[in-house]
């Protein structure tokens, strides 16, 4: 299980408490130091339900300042992952990702839901 998350970020965070808490094993990757790669974002994104644009963390600095709102309308899938694998602050915290599951961000309810 890998989990990417942001050590300041107060989400991610309460994510980690709650695997803890549920004593999962998980690697822990700082999404800004070592954001994944464009090859590993498409996995991640091909093995996960959600649509590509949910991976983007849309409340972000840098998500505003490069005008993202207007550029994910017509931007590719490539383009996309590019962003993606660009900036790790780009990308919507905490990402859990397990064998067979990708969840983006933390929802107590889901984390139940698929991990217990």
């Amino acid at each position: 299980m890998k989990f990417y998350g942001y050590k300041k970020c107060s989400t991610a965070n309460k994510a980690k408490k709650w695997l803890k808490e549920n004593n999962f094993d998980f690697e822990e990757i700082d999404l800004i130091d070592s954001p994944p790669t464009k090859e590993e974002m498409k996995k991640i994104y091909e093995d996960s339900k959600y649509e590509l644009k949910k991976f983007f963390n849309t409340s972000g600095v840098k998500y505003r300042e490069l005008g993202l709102k207007e550029v994910l309308k017509t931007a590719t899938e490539e383009e996309m992952l590019e962003l993606l694998a660009s900036d790790g602050k780009l990308i919507k915290r905490p990402l859990l990702v397990t064998e067979n599951k990708v969840l983006i961000g933390f929802k107590e309810n889901e984390y139940k839901e698929n991990l217990l």
